[in-house]
């Protein structure tokens, strides 16, 4: 299927440079095969070829990994993939991320690689082109293929598995392969990607392609609001998505729309009274703005399609109000990726290339996905028939299931929107006060986690306290109530619109008390960073002496850094690792006019480590420079002959990071003046420190739909807590899970006691003691085009989705 040609995307965005990197070991001791191995699709786009090469000795990748035996019967690990060969092809419609050019395939140099032709592959929906594209690859001795596409080219690489066999028996019989070849090519292994910006295949959180997509939309939809709001107008957009709403769900939670239609849920027959309701008490509160977001495929109840225009005359019609209709198209599929994106098509090369090597002839076909931070593999054809079962349901009018199929992140995000946009707070209140603050340094997404944790509060009945300043605006008395519209625009804003400080509490404990007796306070929620942690640890340690702080306490991770216990992300970090990113590629623009040039660029992070390996990896780093793991002088001068001898060969480019506080002696000065005095002859220098900029700007689409989430879980947990501690009209909270940290731990939202996450933090340095994506830093080494492990002890193993679907989802 001929697509169109994006922009390619930057080299840490390269799926299918990762399997490459993967698949060229370095080891002299086993050469590669003479055969070149090729992969490619329908459009000169995505022809892409890798090189065909042993895997001698594929512990020095992989260490202490435990791998299945071979038809002929059990072998060593260190020979696992010797012979075997990997192709990749994209197929269906283009997302960002998801397509590679073929210099970028070629990432790691080995003077004994074949040269790599580009061969286009054939159309998989026959099977004379099923029939060609087995002879391709069985003259070739490729025995294993990684398909990058939607559910229909995914399905069709099943079928093409499925008939294996019987096409090389066909091939052998008419003489299209030899007896030798079709013996070499006995079994075929596939893995799929799902690279959609619908976001439509059933099985995975997110799909490569969606997040990007989201960036585009967002960018419109801040711009059009700003025009929107000066004239008092009410806007429709149209998004993508002809059979999957949640490009339209995650836009109406990250900008606050009054209304969203989304074909999984169509709304009551009476929709259109309900909607002019809902515009008309927006605008009687003083909003300014309308937002209508509808997805292209979006239908009533009966099946009927709803169109912009259809929505734009019925506002013009019964309320009169200026309303404009902006349909977004193909731009949602354009531009460079984001770095979530480009972190994802990398993390799915690698468990693509692994399940791939891992493969017999008995492995059923699977495809690698996301789950909340986890890599999974799922059977290929399970997502294929539950993604279709939702098309069933919803053709059925079962809509309800078809929510439910579409999987628990689905589920959750809908569920969140409704009770945002379509609950209003209750007649009967609950009786306690609820305070909300910031502590410790902006973040992107931390106003959407208030504002999500305000409105979700009033509709719980509670009354709802703005603190100001932090712990010491609360020890002041800078306390405010806080209404439903005083919120409503503060999705899309940066920083900290209620003020936050570092001050930590402990000497203020007298106030503090004195306050929250004074505001009735009957819990607290905390969104900020590690002062926000230690805060709620000393408020903790001072209910034995203050009896006023014995109340429930909920806090909700919000730093750049992303460097607080107990949570693998917090609100805010992928703001600023764009923002680096977005940089780091606009710095490596800026010297395409020059020969050959070493950029050196500070990230902030304190201690953490966490951004300038991130961007590392997104933006194509040679170095990343952090304290978590420590270098030496040697350590450098290797990274700098390293980079010289890239330089010598037809790299233009380099790009070093460093971590603020990565050493106290090796600064940035250092590491600038060190690349510039042993680089000259073959390069030059600069140097760039990013500073506050990182903590600046417009939440990015995470962030906003992450703090959203985190806010709404929070107080639905504080409620119940309340309810728990509740005596006789007294709250009293001693017990050690009275006061938790919210955040998101591999695959889920918990809840964990402050106190328990003492021993996994490092106080010192102000890190977790342990950080999971320290195991994504072999990944950057080998893009860079270094010969490293990677550490596989927690890879995917195959899981069947059929289970996971039909899990309830936790009431909010």
């Amino acid at each position: 299927k001929k697509t169109s040609s994006p922009r390619a995307p930057p080299r840490g965005g390269s799926v299918l440079a990762v399997a490459a990197g993967l698949s060229r070991c370095p080891c002299p001791r086993v050469p590669p095969p003479a055969v070149p191995l090729c992969a490619g699709s329908a459009t000169r786009r995505d022809r892409a070829v890798l090189p065909a090469l042993g895997f001698a000795r594929i512990s020095r990748f992989f260490p202490g990994r435990k791998m299945p035996p071979s038809p002929e019967g059990s072998r060593h690990t260190e020979t696992l993939g010797v012979g075997k060969a990997i192709a990749v092809l994209t197929s269906g419609g283009d997302a960002q991320g998801k397509g590679t050019p073929t210099p970028q395939i070629s990432r790691i140099p080995n003077p004994r690689d074949p040269k790599i032709p580009g061969i286009q592959n054939p159309d998989f929906r026959t099977r004379e082109g099923r029939l060609r594209a087995a002879r391709n690859l069985a003259k070739r001795g490729i025995t294993n293929l990684c398909v990058i596409g939607g559910d229909g080219s995914l399905t069709g690489a099943d079928t093409f598995r499925a008939e294996w066999g019987g096409l090389l028996a066909e091939l052998l019989k008419t003489g299209g392969i030899t007896a030798e070849e079709a013996q070499r090519s006995s079994y075929l292994n596939i893995v799929g990607m799902v690279g959609s910006i619908d976001n439509d295949f059933c099985g995975t959180d997110m799909t490569i392609g969606t997040d990007s997509a989201l960036h585009r939309i967002m960018e419109i939809v801040d711009a059009i609001t700003t025009t929107a709001q000066s004239h008092q107008r009410t806007f429709v957009l149209e998004v993508m998505g002809r059979h999957c709403g949640y490009l339209a769900l995650i836009t109406a939670l990250a900008c606050g729309a009054d209304w969203v239609f989304i074909p999984e849920s169509p709304p009551k027959d009476d929709w259109e009274e309900h909607l002019c309701r809902r515009l008309a008490e927006t605008r009687d509160g003083g909003s300014r703005l309308n937002i209508i977001i509808v997805a292209e495929g979006a239908i009533d109840k009966h099946g009927k399609p709803i169109t912009s225009d259809d929505i734009k005359n019925l506002v013009v019609k019964r309320l009169g109000y200026d309303t404009r209709v902006t349909i977004l198209g193909h731009v949602q599929r354009g531009g460079t990726p984001s770095a979530f994106d480009r972190i994802l098509a990398s993390r799915m090369g690698v468990e693509a290339v692994m399940a791939l090597l891992e493969g017999t002839p008995d492995t059923p076909a699977c495809v690698v996905s996301l789950s909340g931070n986890q890599a999974v593999r799922l059977p290929l054809m399970e997502c294929v028939q539950v993604t279709k079962d939702v098309t069933t349901a919803m053709n059925e009018g079962r809509f309800e299931d078809a929510v439910k199929l579409r999987g628990r992140s689905f589920q959750n995000n809908w569920n969140v929107y409704k009770l945002l946009a379509h609950i209003r707070p209750p007649a009967t209140k609950s009786g306690y006060t609820v305070a909300v603050m910031n502590v410790g340094a902006p973040a992107a997404g931390m106003n959407a986690a208030v504002r999500a944790t305000v409105r979700i509060g009033l509709i719980h009945g509670h009354r709802m306290l703005a603190v100001h300043d932090g712990f010491e605006g609360l020890a002041f008395g800078m306390v405010e109530e806080i209404g439903w519209n005083a919120v409503g625009s503060w999705t899309g804003l940066g920083g900290s619109k209620l003020g936050t400080k570092r001050t930590l509490p402990k000497k203020y404990f007298e106030e503090i008390s004195a306050n929250i007796s004074k505001f009735g306070i009957h819990a607290l929620i905390i969104i900020g960073g590690f002062e926000a942690f230690m805060g709620g640890m000393e408020l903790v340690e001072g209910r034995a002496r203050f009896e006023e702080l014995c109340i429930p306490m909920c806090i909700v991770p919000a730093t750049v850094s992303n460097n607080v216990p107990g949570s693998d992300f917090s609100i805010g970090a992928d703001t600023a690792l764009n923002t680096i990113t977005t940089t780091c590629d606009l710095i490596k623009q800026s010297a395409a006019g020059t020969k050959r040039r070493v950029f050196i660029i500070e990230t902030m992070g304190g201690f953490c480590g966490y951004l300038a390996t991130m961007a590392g990896l997104a933006a194509g780093a040679d170095a990343a420079y952090i304290f978590e793991e420590p270098f030496s002088s040697r350590d450098l001068q290797a990274n700098v002959d390293h980079l010289t001898e890239k330089m010598k060969t037809t790299v233009k480019r380099g790009l070093v990071l460093r971590n603020e506080r990565c050493n106290e002696n090796y600064t940035t000065d250092f590491i600038y003046n060190l690349y510039s005095e042993e680089g000259k002859g073959v390069f030059d220098c600069r140097k760039n420190v990013l500073g506050h900029m990182q903590q600046g700007g417009s939440p990015t689409p995470f962030d906003r739909n992450f703090g959203t989430k985190m806010g709404a879980k929070a107080v639905a947990w504080i409620t119940g807590k309340i309810k728990e501690c509740s005596r006789h009209g007294r709250i009293f909270a001693n017990t050690a899970d009275s006061a938790c940290l919210l955040g998101m731990r591999k695959r889920s939202l918990v809840f964990q006691p402050i106190a328990e996450l003492r021993q996994q933090t490092d106080f010192e340095h102000r890190i977790p003691k342990e950080q999971w994506w320290l195991r994504l830093r072999p990944i950057l080494k080998i893009l860079a085009k270094y010969n490293t492990e990677l550490d596989t002890s927690e890879t995917a193993h195959l899981e069947h989705l059929t289970r996971k679907v039909l899990v309830p989802e936790a009431p909010l």
